[in-house]
């Protein structure tokens, strides 16, 4: 069985449209497990009703840990609320995953988004992602497989980490266990965050994040003002 796991907050909007998804995959034998971080909407009734789990979150790193505590599967799966699925994208990420010796994976990035600029700097970033992952890598939390014992024995997610906390993750998998990019498939994402803040805002913040990073670690203050759940 895989787990998938779902932080959230205030999602309402988005959720359902991922849940949805979900419901029509291909590949059935999952559950789903939203960890909420104490939303004031409708996100937690939403995803009682779609028939998940529903247990405590808080910022995204907690959430991931307190949705894996219950899971039942061999596998997780690391969601955000905003992604939506194809219709077979677990049975082909399953598929794949089963025939390789792979302890973690990730997904490279489409954004939910027609226009270039958009195209080209998620582009960039999956050619960052393929470069260093194998001397620095990089996964993006919104789509995040492991094997529970794996993410058991690396002790989960970091939730002192403010941000890029997902990239911490994957980096201690990798020192101890295989990781990669999964060819089969990619994730389809939302834009919601560059339209709100801003295509070179957002460019640069994540810039300055990467040399933190690699200059001094994990980012354990929140010097990047990350704010986390749904925006208007």
């Amino acid at each position: 069985m895989l787990s998938i796991v779902i932080p959230t907050f205030n999602e309402e909007k988005f959720l359902p449209h991922l849940l949805k998804s979900l419901k029509e995959q291909t590949f059935k034998d999952f559950e789903i497990i939203v960890a909420d971080n104490s939303s004031t909407d409708k996100t937690r009734s939403i995803a009682l009703k779609s028939g998940a789990k529903v247990v405590s979150g808080g910022l995204p790193a907690r959430g991931r840990n307190n949705g894996a505590k219950v899971a039942s599967g061999e596998w997780l799966l690391f969601l955000d609320a905003d992604v939506i699925l194809p219709h077979d994208f677990l049975e082909k990420a399953i598929n794949e995953i089963k025939g390789s010796t792979f302890s973690s994976a990730s997904c490279l990035i489409n954004p939910l988004s027609d226009r270039k600029v958009d195209k080209f700097l998620h582009g960039i970033v999956n050619l960052y992602f393929q470069a260093t992952k194998k001397s620095f890598s990089h996964a993006p939390g919104f789509c995040i497989f492991a094997k529970k014992e794996v993410h058991q024995l690396v002790g989960g997610f970091d939730e002192k980490i403010k941000l890029a906390e997902d990239h911490d993750y994957v980096l201690r998998i990798s020192k101890i266990e295989k990781f990669d990019f999964l060819k089969s498939v990619r994730i389809p994402v939302s834009v919601r965050r560059l339209d709100r803040d801003g295509r070179f805002n957002i460019a640069t913040k994540y810039l300055a994040v990467e040399i933190h990073l690699i200059l001094f670690g994990p980012i354990y203050t929140n010097i990047f003002n990350y704010k986390f759940g749904h925006f208007d």
